[in-house]
């Protein structure tokens, strides 16, 4: 007889890891035990099928495990028999981490509307492959008493179930029935009823709060951005099934995947019917989500025929998703028409993940509920890092050894109560992972929010350029270790120069980069507020062609004079952004002059076109520099209509990347090319640029672990700080 000593690493708690290894054991008649620590699962094992055993443990895996690492060593037979489950210890290194929470699985769909069983109707129902995870957990290890489910006892009933091994639910910490599980402050009947009625209803949910209202319910619609102050960016939509997705959406099989995969995230899909215009208003794409939680299968069963229900998240303009009852019903107040809450604390609050799909493959636009804390892998250990990423679209970055984690979507860092939320996050994570950082990472921005916290913490310091760092994070999931060329593509970055960059060609390895060209620089009249008025970089546009105001914007009062002091003036603030760049466009063929939202501009714009075409000689390069005045010019011309000038611009602009780009490589010897930054999320963009490059012979790499826009920025900064010397 042999005895072995088996640590497993890895997303190994709070997914039923336990009782598979105590099945396992007993199948194959091994006596020991098993339990949870700090580092993961620590099991011994003494018998003859030992080596059957280590096979199966990575074989037979429960389905939302994740096994990180096995180390086995060899021990003195104790001789003893039968195998258990004991209690966790804290002990061990800290590498151990808990999963993502993970939408109603079909086993427990089943049971919820199963008259016979003890979990008919019941909102809460779950089981070790599905349900909260991420956002009950208090602490490591991932034990009931530990998690928000420590102040329900179990029932009797529970309580078999908990102990019975030929039970499904036998050692599932987040077990509870109608009898001793947790209670909605309204019965679903009372809610369907009061959407029926055109009401507007804030339920808690997993992360937390969404706001709801029917989809289909124009002056519903219309009272909810009222109350929430919420103009025109778009709506999502949740619906009952891939059926309904299908009835207001047009999805592709790629898009039917993701919508159904577990952590049911929102997907952006072309806009069908059955939907009230104020929901996506000017956009040819709509969000859409599938239930995640039991509560949601409920609703829509209780709602019958509804196709669809608006669920956006529920909070003031600005602040964090809500996530405590109390505040739930301060803040809410006059938003909601009924508030529903239930007594299970959320730990942790997380927003609805955010994807579309991209050449065929999944992308985030927001990362966050059933991704998060998901590890990702870096390829190669290194030092322990905080990065705290940007301003806008906040998260966080942590890195342990070779993987890197992720913040949920935090958002921008405008006002107290994100930027509270955003340093509650950074202990959070430090402590859960276990992880006392040996470097902090920045933005180059002295004045960002995040920037002046990393300054606070008396850590050395690394501050990396934002374009290197959008750049550095496709990178660095990707694990490129070499020199490659770098497209970055956004709004507004601080410069190396101190000036606005936003449209920059790198050649980059490491930590180490270089400017090899950028977008040829406009006016940036107003700074910050060119961001929110799209007619002003439109003005812009017109004194760099030597056009007046009037041409375009005769009919904006403040327009002559703003033209005039450009046109009069050599100084003032300049931009390379290809985002302002969109915003010109935007502005000049009358799509959106005033944003209430960020993206508008460029997201209405690309809502036009249908089929990308080139202007010839729209662009010019010069000393490395891409000037796209021409194509500005060319949507003037006289006829030019909105959506022949969208497919103008789109195409044109693919083409004079795809030009510039390709020559740098080959100037510089490189094959490999890296696009990031927030106008990667434009699909025709993207779409269109990585297929010319390839036309080109080169290798495109883009984001699909974290989002190519702001969210992604803490990962590039990590990976960038961990090279430097």
């Amino acid at each position: 007889m042999r005895r072995w000593r088996i640590h497993v690493r890895g997303t190994v708690q709070g997914v039923g890891f336990r009782p598979f290894v105590y099945r396992l054991a007993v199948r194959l008649g091994l006596s020991g035990f098993v339990f949870n620590d700090a580092a993961g699962v620590l099991i011994e094992i003494e018998g003859a099928a030992g080596e059957e055993f280590l096979v199966a443990l990575r074989d037979e895996a429960p389905p939302l495990a994740r096994i990180d690492g096995v180390d086995v060593i060899q021990i003195s037979p104790e001789g003893n028999t039968g195998f258990a489950i004991r209690d966790s210890m804290a002990t061990g290194d800290g590498t151990s981490s808990i999963g993502a929470d993970v939408a109603t699985c079909p086993a427990c769909l089943a049971e919820l509307f199963d008259p016979a069983g003890r979990f008919h109707l019941y909102p809460f129902v779950t089981c070790p492959d599905c349900g909260p995870r991420f956002t009950i957990a208090g602490r490591l290890p991932f034990d009931r008493a530990h998690t928000a489910m420590a102040g329900f006892a179990m029932c009797e009933a529970c309580a078999a179930d908990y102990a019975d091994p030929a039970s499904r639910r036998f050692h599932a910490e987040t077990i509870s029935c109608v009898r001793c599980g947790p209670r909605l402050s309204h019965s679903v009947a009372r809610i369907a009823a009061s959407l029926r009625a055109g009401q507007i209803v804030a339920l808690k949910g997993i992360g937390g709060f969404h706001l709801l209202c029917d989809a289909a319910n124009e002056e519903a619609v219309r009272n909810l951005r009222h109350r929430k102050r919420r103009a025109d960016k778009p709506l999502a939509v949740m619906v009952a099934d891939l059926a309904s997705a299908e009835r207001i959406g047009v999805p592709d099989e790629d898009e039917r995947n993701l919508l159904a995969c577990r952590a049911r995230p929102i997907v952006l899909l072309r806009k069908g019917l059955g939907l009230a215009a104020g929901v996506a208003a000017g956009l040819d794409r709509v969000g859409v989500m599938l239930p995640s939680a039991p509560v949601h299968h409920l609703l829509f069963h209780a709602l019958a025929n509804s196709p669809a229900l608006v669920a956006t998240s529920a909070n003031r303009a600005g602040n964090p998703l809500i996530v405590d009852d109390d505040e739930a019903r301060r803040e809410l107040e006059g938003v909601a028409d009924v508030i529903v809450t239930h007594d299970r604390p959320i730990l942790a609050r997380s927003d609805d993940s955010v994807m579309q799909v991209i050449e065929g493959a999944a992308r985030f636009v927001r990362r966050s509920r059933g991704f998060v804390p998901e590890p990702i892998d870096l390829g190669e250990d290194g030092p322990a890092v905080l990065a705290v990423g940007a301003h806008l679209k906040a998260t966080l970055c942590v890195t342990r050894g070779r993987e890197a984690f992720v913040s949920q979507h935090i958002g921008d860092l405008d006002n107290v109560q994100t930027v509270r939320f955003y340093r509650e996050t950074a202990g959070r994570m430090l402590a859960m992972l276990g992880v006392r950082p040996e470097l902090v990472a920045c933005d180059l921005h002295p004045d960002y929010r995040s920037s002046l916290f990393a300054e606070e913490l008396g850590r050395p310091l690394r501050r990396v350029q934002h374009h290197a760092a959008h750049l550095a994070a496709v990178a660095a999931e990707h694990h490129l270790r070499g020199a490659f060329v770098g497209v970055a593509l956004d709004g507004h970055g601080y410069g190396a120069d101190g000036g606005a960059w936003g449209g920059e060609l790198m050649l980059m390895q490491g930590a180490m980069w270089r400017r090899g060209g950028h977008l040829w620089p406009l006016a940036l009249p107003g700074g910050d507020l060119a961001a929110r008025e799209p007619w002003r970089m439109g003005i812009a546009a017109l004194v760099a062609l030597g056009r007046g105001a009037d041409m375009v914007f005769g009919h904006i009062p403040e327009a002559p004079r703003l033209a005039g002091w450009l046109a009069g003036s050599a100084a003032g603030p300049v931009t390379s952004s290809m985002g302002r760049l969109f915003d010109a466009a935007a502005a000049l063929l009358g799509v959106c002059e005033r944003q209430s939202y960020e993206g508008q501009a460029a997201m209405e714009l690309e809502a036009l076109v249908r089929v990308p075409r080139c202007l010839p000689d729209g662009f010019r390069i010069i000393e490395n520099m891409l000037d796209f005045r021409p194509l500005l010019a060319g949507l003037l011309e006289p006829g030019m209509d909105a959506r022949t000038g969208a497919e103008m611009f789109h195409g044109t602009l693919i083409a004079g990347l795809a030009e510039w780009t390709g020559a740098f490589a080959r100037a510089e010897g490189q094959t490999d090319v890296v696009l990031g930054g927030g106008c990667l999320m434009n699909r025709v963009l993207a779409e269109g640029l990585a297929a010319a490059l390839r036309a080109r012979g080169l290798a495109v790499w883009l984001a699909r672990a974290v989002p190519c826009n702001d969210g992604g920025i803490s990962l590039g900064q990590a990976a960038m700080a961990r090279v430097m010397i």
